[in-house]
């Protein structure tokens, strides 16, 4: 069961960097509805790639990393830890901006409201942080998978 709850963790995963990216394509093509939506589907993605993750960690389900250049693998391995945990602050701050600026605008159309404004600046502002980050988490978690899935050793913990 742990083998495919973690299947099903990285196709979230997987899925969550492709909507992630759809959403930056829209925003820069300036299409803020299709952007919202893409960035509702990235995160939702996201949230459930985290349950999943937990639920494997808690069955008990690790892999070991047993191949060559151990040094290497450590080395992206801690990065994507360090900066998994960052995302998620980094995530929420985005998101809770846009959450204010839309509220405050009452739609899309009225962004620039000043009572709005300010919120999107701030998001703007997080966004510029967040998605490198969640793009260089979910790109070496997915080396990782493939590491682990050609020199990985389950190993059952408790």
């Amino acid at each position: 069961m742990a083998e495919t709850i973690n299947q099903w963790a990285v196709i979230t995963i997987i899925l969550s960097g492709v909507a992630l990216l759809t959403g930056v394509y829209f925003i820069r093509h300036g299409n803020r509805e299709a952007h919202m939506r893409a960035m509702i589907v990235a995160s939702s993605l996201a949230t459930i790639f985290l349950v999943l993750y937990l639920t494997r960690l808690g069955l008990g389900y690790e892999k070991k990393y047993i191949g060559p250049n151990r040094g290497a693998y450590f080395a992206l391995l801690i990065s994507h830890i360090i900066l998994a945990a960052a995302n998620l602050p980094l995530a929420l701050g985005a998101l809770f901006n846009a959450y204010k600026g839309l509220k405050a605008a009452g739609n899309l159309g009225n962004i620039d409201l000043p009572a709005a404004r300010g919120y999107f600046n701030k998001h703007r502002a997080w966004v510029r942080w967040t998605v490198p980050v969640w793009l260089y988490v979910a790109v070496t978690g997915w080396i990782i998978y493939l590491l682990l899935g050609r020199w990985g050793e389950v190993i059952k913990n408790g």
